[in-house]
């Protein structure tokens, strides 16, 4: 298997398990952490191991590779295409103008500020902790939070950059750009190949990334379930 074949379970169970639960033949990250999780297999089996690691009335995030099929005790909240791109180049282009800006390291003091602006932008999920993952930067102005990016899912040989988003008032002026690319430098300065995910119908995230040097992989497909 290639190693973003199951990519959530594959980093749950090596580079990231410090932050994984795990039940049989299910494993997700600690709810505060995330509210991913994984299956070996898309089998009722599978579902059943999930539904010992969830609450009642809780929901958990699944990346499959093909669309969710209905399993007893689950609701489908919402589910989409959700194209995998790699990086493919082995270097980086010079960055964008980055004058007067200044990129700073985002930690547990702007864990709310930073759930704020992804629930605003809508990303993917984000929880209080997800900050523990990786490197998160940040653009601040006037002493707000506007734009950030940073890491998330890590299996052996690949770390995804994650959580790119910009408050609506400040789009157009670069910043994600700025902000992923100080991000792959870093991985890539590990000896580690970016990858990332996005949801299909976004296609103005899908034609910067492209521009970018990254390249779609697979299509797998997001769902967001709520164990009854």
């Amino acid at each position: 298997m290639h190693p973003l074949d199951n990519v959530v379970w594959k980093a749950l169970t090596t580079r990231q398990s410090g932050f994984a639960e795990s039940f049989d033949q299910a494993c997700r990250f600690l709810p505060e952490v995330s509210t991913v999780a994984a299956i070996l297999e898309p089998t009722a089996h599978g579902y059943q191991s999930l539904a010992k690691l969830v609450a009642p009335g809780k929901t958990v995030n699944l990346a499959l590779d093909a669309p969710y099929q209905a399993q007893p005790g689950w609701t489908l909240i919402f589910g989409a295409p959700m194209p995998q791109f790699v990086y493919e180049s082995t270097s980086l282009a010079a960055p964008p103008s980055a004058s007067g800006l200044e990129i700073l390291e985002l930690g547990a003091a702007d864990a709310d500020e930073m759930m704020e602006l992804t629930a605003l932008t809508k990303p993917g999920p984000f929880s209080k902790r997800t900050h523990e993952l990786g490197t998160y930067l940040g653009i601040r102005q006037e002493g707000k939070l506007i734009a950030m990016a940073g890491e998330r899912l890590k299996p052996p040989g690949y770390t995804e950059v994650s959580a790119v988003c910009t408050h609506p008032e400040h789009t157009g002026r670069g910043y994600a750009r700025i902000l992923m690319m100080e991000v792959m430098r870093r991985i890539m300065g590990r000896g580690e190949t970016p990858f990332l995910h996005v949801r299909e119908d976004n296609l103005h995230a899908i034609q910067l990334y492209e521009r970018m040097g990254f390249r779609r992989r697979v299509t797998l497909h997001l769902a967001v379930l709520r164990k009854a």
